[in-house]
């Protein structure tokens, strides 16, 4: 079970090619300038089962899926278990956006387990004095696009280019 605001369908502006995005409630970073700041109120979404959401996820067989927020690192039990859901019945690729950092999420075990689940992590805040609009997929010069399973095997961040 995981707290949504919103699911959206055939975005392209969260990951590569057509993405369901799930935008979850619930953000303490509370970055400057972010863009969805209706986002942090943890109190904001609506709950809706695995199931419920895997049903809109499989209902497009051509859409690969993004978690976004909000931040899903605050609900990564709910996120973990959509993501083994998507891993199990699936063969889309996972994005994940969060203002934490890869590092930090490796010394949580509960963030790490979903880490564990993800194809491509967008990490840390969004800092509005190294915004760059000319950046794919990202708002911010500081953050970075990773490659999460070379990065597990290879004990070191490795970005996508």
């Amino acid at each position: 079970m995981v707290s949504v605001l919103s699911i959206i369908e055939d975005t392209m502006v969260d990951g590569p090619g057509f993405r369901t995005s799930i935008y979850c409630a619930g953000c303490r970073h509370q970055c400057e300038g972010c863009h969805n700041p209706q986002s942090w109120d943890f109190s904001g979404g609506h709950a809706m089962t695995t199931d419920e959401i895997m049903r809109i996820i499989e209902a497009d067989p051509y859409a690969n899926v993004t978690f976004s927020g909000g931040d899903p690192m605050y609900q990564p039990e709910g996120f973990a278990e959509l993501a083994r859901a998507i891993r199990q019945r699936t063969q889309k690729t996972i994005w994940c956006y969060t203002g934490f950092t890869f590092e930090q999420l490796l010394h949580n075990p509960r963030q790490r387990a979903l880490l564990e689940l993800i194809d491509v992590l967008v990490d840390g805040p969004f800092m509005r004095s190294l915004r760059d609009e000319t950046l794919h997929f990202r708002g911010s010069r500081n953050q970075r696009i990773i490659d999460v399973p070379r990065s597990l095997e290879q004990g070191e961040v490795v970005e996508l280019s």
